[in-house]
């Protein structure tokens, strides 16, 4: 492999530009003046490099990108959007491979390296989702990571526990939950057995959670509690948490301070009209906050890039962040944020850290989020892909 030396770039963090050197797949030097001879040299003067954006929730297995257009027809319900994609997803050939793979290489191409995907587990389906993502993922340089997903219910949808647990014995990384009141109207079953495979399993678990208000508040309570109880801390997630923008402050804090102390992440996507979870909040308080695009063009929803920054730049927005400082905080929730909820190794822009990153034409964090410009150079494992 060929070392490869980045001239001049304002590395995220930074006060001052730096070479960086990179060799055998790893961030070898970073320092001013760097000589490398033999190097394959790239002038990045100006440019800030940033690690390798990290996708931390999104439905692969659904994607109709790179397909035709397909106009949406779900009414704006839970149900509705549940109906929708069960009914039609025979019709459109979901899952595709194809369809899959063109959607990681569009992400690839905006400077993402590692995805996690909540792909459908029910009994209609099987794993045929697991494996399709796994096909096309096997010709993509992102890492990606799969949650085994009940979209349709655990308790309700008999036969759904069990190919959780086949996906898992199959390598899946992570198994997920779906409303444990508001779907499967059991939260303390629901928890039992998504908890209980993480646990038999040592898998990750990634929670969505629409419940809203005081129903969301209590199960966001009796999933903190069992993260602690299981000693699970880092490896849970839970996704969207609209209730946390709906409680009171005193409600909130004492969720916040909860996750902090079991370690519980939390992951925004920041779509629509939704509540999002108070950033600022539970940075300060030291909670992981993680975010990706939910659904990208599927028949859920028609939006969707799989652009990070682009993807940043709507949850500063939706948080009404516009100091500088605020909105770099939803960078980190696409970076940072993401490699500590799915616990990457080596990650970052340090000596040794895995030479994954991704350099844009901008003076600093916060341009990077509201302009999301072209990406001058994608590498991942200290290979080019884009540039």
């Amino acid at each position: 492999m060929t070392d490869v030396l980045l001239r001049g770039g304002l590395l995220w963090g930074l006060t001052a530009p730096a070479d960086m050197l990179i060799s055998g797949g790893r961030i070898a030097r970073v320092a001013r003046g760097i000589d490398a001879p033999g190097a394959l040299v790239h002038d990045i003067a100006g440019q800030l490099v940033l690690p390798g954006l990290v996708e931390a929730h999104c439905h692969l297995d659904k994607t109709l990108y790179g397909g035709a257009w397909v106009p949406h027809s779900a009414d704006d319900t839970l149900a509705g959007r549940i109906g929708n994609d069960l009914g039609r997803r025979a019709e459109l050939g979901v899952p595709s491979v194809a369809r899959i793979g063109a959607l990681l290489s569009r992400m690839s191409a905006a400077g993402t390296t590692h995805v996690r995907t909540h792909t459908d587990i029910d009994p209609s389906v099987g794993l045929r989702g697991v494996e399709a993502v796994r096909e096309a993922a096997a010709g993509s340089p992102i890492d990606v990571r799969q949650v085994a997903f009940p979209q349709h219910g655990v308790l309700t949808n008999p036969g759904t526990a069990e190919l959780l647990e086949e996906a898992l014995k199959s390598g899946v990384e992570a198994v997920g939950g779906l409303d444990p009141a508001g779907v499967d109207r059991d939260p303390v079953r629901h928890l039992d057995v998504i908890f209980g495979l993480a646990d038999r399993y040592g898998a990750h678990v990634d929670i969505h959670l629409h419940d809203g208000g005081s129903l969301g508040g209590w199960e966001l309570e009796l999933i903190t509690e069992r993260t602690q109880v299981l000693g699970l801390g880092g490896r849970v997630t839970v996704s969207h948490a609209y209730a946390l923008g709906q409680l009171d402050e005193a409600y909130q804090d004492r969720l916040v301070q909860g996750f902090a102390e079991a370690g519980v992440a939390i992951a925004t996507a920041a779509v629509y009209s939704y509540p999002v979870p108070p950033i600022k909040k539970l940075r300060a308080a030291g909670v992981t906050v993680a975010c990706g695009h939910d659904g990208i063009r599927d028949l859920w929803g028609p939006y969707g890039s799989g652009d990070m920054l682009e993807r940043a730049m709507h949850i500063a927005y939706r948080s009404t962040f516009r100091r500088d400082e605020d909105i770099e905080l939803a960078l980190e929730a696409a970076t940072v944020g993401g490699a500590r909820a799915l616990r990457l190794d080596d990650y970052g822009l340090a000596p040794g850290d895995r030479a994954d990153l991704v350099v844009v034409p901008a003076g600093g964090p916060a341009e990077a989020v509201v302009v999301h410009p072209a990406r001058t150079l994608v590498m991942k494992d200290g290979v080019v892909l884009h540039n």
